[in-house]
């Protein structure tokens, strides 16, 4: 797969996939105006581009935006590797929606009508945890 962010400046290349997550934590709500639609990538995903900036937003966490245009970017967990990029780079994919993270801190003022499986925080922090996520 192949995108890029809203202005061009950075380039993505990944795996195919199919499926996407969504997270509804707090920081990631903050960080792209509602949850975070991203598909998940292994660490093996590519990025060019001199306008790619990243934060670190945690001790196990960075998360990336263009510099340019403040398109968000990816959430990398730092201890694997594993890349979480923002689905909407890619363009020209149809994805499913398969997941979400973090229902607990879901805002009452939205809801989706696909029925995925749903995990809360504490459950992500214990798959985290346990070596699974």
């Amino acid at each position: 797969m192949k995108g890029t962010c809203l202005c061009g400046a950075v380039e993505v290349v990944a795996g195919d996939a199919t499926q996407i997550g969504l997270c509804h934590c707090s920081m990631c709500r903050r960080w792209t105006g509602g949850p975070f639609f991203a598909v998940h990538c292994d660490d093996k995903v590519q990025f060019s581009g001199a306008a790619l900036k990243t934060f670190r937003s945690s001790e196990w966490a960075e998360r990336a935006f263009c510099g340019t245009c403040g398109s968000t970017l990816y959430y990398r967990l730092v201890p694997d590797g594993e890349y979480y990029v923002s689905a909407g780079l890619f363009q020209d994919q149809a994805f499913e929606l398969a997941s979400q993270i973090f229902i607990d801190e879901k805002p009452p003022f939205y809801a989706l009508a696909n029925q995925t499986p749903t995990l809360t925080g504490q459950q992500v922090f214990e798959q985290f945890a346990g070596g699974n996520g």
